[in-house]
């Protein structure tokens, strides 16, 4: 009896650790990108201090790039039209949220700060635990981490844009759109998926000359919608899904 308690305890420390690599890795390379950030946003016209406060705020970051994106190209003009993008990009982790619920457990304080951190990172990492005690653990040391490490990178990145200026020259212009197409291609795996970003793309790109920044955007998502709606393509991926399970 003795000797099962000591090797529980050893797989249980040992799982521990690995939550912790696994956590704390995924929230280094995550924050990498405030620095992005931070300087895309000064350059779109926001100052050091909005900038931050809006990651401490929307910290979501697929948002806050659709954010300064569509801000940046149209100013205050495009403001209703960035609001939307980031908005619109920030529903899914609203699923997450469903997701996790049972994970976090219940508690208004810790669910209020459990809803800031549910993003992809955090989410992630915790379902990839095989027990609920490491999947709260996961949840909580990424989604911290990445939301601390975050924040710094970017004031760090906001106080480099003001000093280096223009970001094109130093290629950070493109890390909004390498950010996206990294959160994409993994999902590009059925005629469906694939189908809908094509349309997206051509649709954003015929629009994008004729009508104000960031309503291409929208456009754009609103076809996603619809083809996931009536599951266009979909019913196909599943016999194929099923065919190749049978093969």
């Amino acid at each position: 009896m003795r000797s099962t308690n000591r090797t529980e305890r050893v797989v249980d420390t040992s799982g521990r650790r690995e939550v912790w690599r696994e956590g704390l890795g995924v929230a280094i390379a995550t924050s990498a990108y405030g620095i992005s950030f931070g300087a895309l946003a000064v350059a779109s016209g926001l100052d050091v201090w909005q900038t931050c406060v809006l990651s401490l705020l929307m910290f979501t970051g697929g948002s806050q790039f659709a954010f300064i994106g569509v801000f940046g190209a149209g100013g205050m003009a495009a403001l209703p039209s960035a609001i939307a993008s980031a908005a619109l990009l920030g529903v899914r982790n609203v699923a997450y949220g469903m997701r996790m619920s049972p994970t976090i457990g219940p508690g208004p304080l810790k669910r209020t700060v459990a809803a800031h951190v549910t993003i992809d990172e955090s989410t992630a990492v915790a379902i990839s635990q095989s027990t609920p005690p490491l999947r709260r653990l996961g949840f909580w040391i990424t989604g911290l981490g990445v939301f601390i490490g975050w924040n710094i990178t970017t004031l760090l990145g906001a106080l480099l844009g003001d000093v280096l200026g223009d970001p094109k020259t130093w290629g950070l212009d493109a890390a909004a759109a390498a950010a996206f197409l990294a959160l994409l291609w993994p999902r590009l795996k059925q005629r469906q998926a694939v189908a809908v970003g094509v349309a997206a793309a051509v649709i954003a790109a015929v629009l994008t000359p004729f009508i104000m920044p960031g309503l291409p955007v929208l456009v754009a998502a609103i076809v996603a919608i619809v083809v996931g709606w009536f599951n266009w393509l979909g019913c196909s991926d599943h016999v194929v899904g099923e065919e190749e399970a049978a093969a």
